[in-house]
């Protein structure tokens, strides 16, 4: 069966419907604007659809699927083709960028009603989909790349959106600079492609490494580097440990721009790059361990800092960062479908945790402060129950989609021969920190008594160590709505249900989205994990899913008794998320005053948390400040200004002092010209003189 799914057109109807407002938008109304965006976000998303149908397991199209447009690139014997690719792995990629993607333009058309440079907003969130989508059905690493520096380029535009705010455009330009830091390890690791295999097509480097056409490591060598190389740009991409930084500032863009790229899909990209590479990692065993452990640490480090915060944004943001970590951490112990599992899983809760709090935030009237919210569950109901749902998921409560997701990662953490005790040890703290951090954002802003303009008593220590930072959320609401919505013009309301549709289904999705990943010890088949091991199947989760299965003939009591250390750790992870939902709801519910005694006690701890661990203020201080100086002293001062100015200023100091000299001997004055002729013709005379005599 021979098939063209033409998949050049899901990115392209995008990028059209960003041709389209972006050049023509500022003459459309709003509604024309945003039927362009949706129309053809739309059609991308039924294109995907159909594309995967065609393309599905035994349709009679063998996988992978690869479209080739022509030759893109020719330097010697190296060659890149203009390309997409197709399989398991791009099919789960495709329909959530799509399919979340045009769920959060519908919410935008509500969220962004009353802004200015609506089609540009617009014209920005389709030109990140043609992007996004770029990257994840490129055939090979070069055109990746394309999509990989093309969302960097869409992210910079929306995170500084309202660029008449300083935060927002240093915000921006933040993204942009440490995502480049992390692109150049990602470029260093595709040139050490190129040496290895000649090609950066992802059917020759995978069909050269399953033919063995290299030479195995038995330590640290390329393939370790290349590894290393890759792990750098997916730090960068996917907000890890150290190159994180990023993230949290980038709430300054508008909320569905937060739920689009640093839930849904942007900050995946790094993931998937990862998942992508797994042929390459399944050689370099050193690697491995090291994206384990910045997983790991990514997962923890970032659950500390979110339980601290007071920004709602802000509490998802990190929440996000070490989501993120698990997923990565998934990678590092070669259980690459449970990191694109909870890949999927994330983008339906993280995306309606932030379009949620954008209900929140537009409610009443663009504030993000949680200690000025409170009580809001009966006021806004619809959106209570949704990030309830979203909230639980979250936190790992069964059977919501991010307890299968998160389980099988823990899981495969435990028994991988990359993973260990302590790495898992660790996963199971941070699944309680992260019920802790969700349910108290869930707890101080729907419970209790509502209180606008009003810092909580119980919270008032945390508004004295950080006064700045109280100061910023309440001057800087990332949302424009302030004056529009403020709480004496008709109170708190429910949102249009333009943007309570989209929160419903992503809702549906949250709670029924993981049970296409029910292990085999709670009755299910994990089709999820079945359906990738064609593209990740590595050596790393093969034998466990075999011996879960039961096949080469594994002793019943063998089964018996891996199936009750399944239960043994999906029982922990779930008392971990009780006992995190446990003290969110005592320190924050029940005993409103222990928060305000807790943090005095551990005032120093709790300070270094609630900036932090000034980890911004260090790179501020050990990279920034001297580049600044270096830039500004010695290139700008010394070499722009000092050499480079000074010798052309110079040139032209001499030339017009020179001209002047000789100006002033073209006087007009006939005597003067006859005597500088007598003189002229005296020197000859006593040249010649001179000659004779010497001679």
């Amino acid at each position: 069966m021979n098939q063209n799914l033409n998949l050049w057109v899901i990115p392209l109807l995008p990028l059209v419907g960003a041709a389209i407002n972006g050049f023509f938008g500022r003459r459309f109304k709003n509604a024309v604007v945003s039927t362009v965006a949706l129309l053809f976000t739309a059609a991308s998303f039924v294109w995907a659809l159909r594309a995967v149908w065609m393309a599905w397991p035994g349709s009679g199209i063998s996988l992978p699927y690869i479209e080739s447009h022509g030759t893109w690139i020719t330097a010697g014997t190296f060659s890149a083709p203009f390309g997409f690719y197709l399989d398991q792995l791009s099919m789960v990629m495709v329909l959530v960028v799509t399919g979340v993607g045009f769920l959060i333009h519908l919410y935008s058309v509500g969220y962004m009603a009353h802004e200015g440079g609506y089609y540009r907003f617009f014209s920005y969130l389709n030109l990140f989909m043609f992007f996004m989508l770029t990257l994840v059905l490129a055939n090979n690493y070069l055109l990746m790349f394309v999509g990989w520096e093309g969302v960097g380029l869409a992210s910079y535009l929306l995170i500084g959106f309202y660029f008449l705010r300083d935060s927002a455009a240093d915000a921006g330009k933040k993204a942009f600079i440490v995502n480049r830091i992390g692109d150049f390890g990602f470029l260093i690791g595709m040139f050490l492609i190129i040496k290895q295999f000649g090609t950066l097509n992802y059917d020759g480097v995978f069909g050269k490494i399953a033919g063995g056409h290299y030479s195995p490591e038995l330590g640290w060598g390329v393939f370790t580097i290349i590894g290393l190389c890759l792990l750098f740009g997916a730090c960068g991409k996917s907000a890890q440990v150290p190159l994180y930084v990023w993230l949290p500032d980038a709430m300054e863009g508008p909320t569905p721009v937060s739920a689009l790229i640093h839930a849904a899909t942007m900050v995946t990209a790094g993931v998937y790059m990862l998942a992508r590479s797994h042929a390459i990692f399944n050689l370099a065993p050193h690697a491995l361990e090291v994206v384990a452990v910045i997983g790991c640490v990514t997962a923890i480090f970032a659950a500390t800092m979110g339980m601290a915060q007071t920004d709602i944004k802000r509490v998802l943001a990190y929440s996000t960062v070490s989501q993120l970590g698990y997923m990565v951490l998934a990678c590092g112990v070669a259980a690459y479908a449970a990191g694109i599992f909870h890949l999927m899983t994330h983008a339906f809760f993280k995306a309606l945790l932030f379009l949620g709090a954008g209900s929140v935030i537009h409610a009443i009237g663009g504030e993000q402060d949680m200690r000025r919210m409170g009580g809001l569950r009966k006021k806004i109901p619809v959106t209570f129950w949704v990030m309830t749902v979203a909230t639980f998921a979250i936190a790992g409560f069964p059977p919501l989609a991010g307890f299968f997701s998160k389980d099988e990662i823990l899981g495969a953490t435990f028994t991988s021969p990359h993973g260990g005790h302590l790495l898992w040890a660790i996963g199971v703290i941070t699944a309680g920190l992260t019920s802790f951090y969700m349910f108290r954002l869930w707890f101080m802003t729907f419970f209790g008594e509502y209180k606008p303009g009003v810092v909580d008593v119980g919270e008032e220590a945390h508004a004295a160590a950080a006064p700045a930072h109280a100061a910023h959320t309440a001057a800087s609401p990332s949302h424009g709505h302030a004056d529009d919505h403020a709480h004496g013009h008709g109170g708190v309301h429910e949102s249009p249900w333009v943007m309570l549709l989209p929160l419903v289904i992503l809702a549906i999705q949250s709670f029924t989205g993981g049970w296409v990943g029910v292990p085999k010890f709670m009755g299910g088949h994990n089709q999820m994990s079945a359906f990738l091991s064609p593209v990740l199947e590595s050596p790393g989760n093969v034998g466990a899913e075999r011996l879960a299965a039961g096949e080469n003939g594994t002793l019943p009591e063998k089964e018996a008794e891996q199936e009750r250390e399944e239960w043994l750790l999906a029982t922990t992870s779930v008392v971990a998320a009780a006992l995190g939902l446990f003290f969110a709801w005592l320190l924050y519910y029940k005993r409103r005053d222990l928060p305000d005694r807790i943090t005095a006690k551990m005032h120093g701890i709790y300070t270094i948390v609630l900036h932090k661990y000034y980890i911004d203020e260090g790179y501020g201080a050990i990279i920034v400040k001297p580049l600044l100086a270096l830039s500004t002293v010695v290139f700008w001062r010394g070499v722009d200004q000092g050499i480079i100015d000074g010798l052309v200023n110079g040139a032209g100091s001499a030339s017009k002092g020179i001209g002047g000299e000789l100006r002033r001997m073209q006087s007009g004055n006939i005597r003067s010209y006859a005597a500088w002729v007598a003189v002229g013709g005296a020197a000859v005379i006593a040249f010649m003189v001179w000659l004779g005599v010497s001679k």
